[in-house]
């Protein structure tokens, strides 16, 4: 495992997914939420804030395929707006 990418993403109430020129290189990401929940797709369809797989503060999630990662959207749930500190791994 080698990180050769970082980024941090604030994701409020549009949907948002990574930053095509930090992951280009990647086939694996780790990502971590702090300050409010999201939910996210991996499917190439945006989330709301009432559909999708839910992070909440503290979550970790792994990211494992070129695919995923140009496909994955993140929204945030509530109110408040979170923030997605991504390690991006080649």
């Amino acid at each position: 495992m080698a990180v050769y990418a970082y980024e941090s993403i604030t994701v409020a109430g549009t949907a948002i997914g990574f930053t095509a020129a930090t992951m280009d290189q990647a086939v694996e990401a780790l990502v971590t939420v702090e300050a409010g929940a999201v939910r996210f797709r991996a499917d190439g369809t945006d989330p709301t804030a009432a559909v999708g797989h839910v992070l909440e503060v503290g979550d970790v999630l792994k990211v494992r395929s070129q695919n995923d990662l140009q496909k994955i959207r993140f929204i945030r749930r509530d109110a408040v707006s979170a923030t997605l500190r991504v390690s991006f791994i080649i």
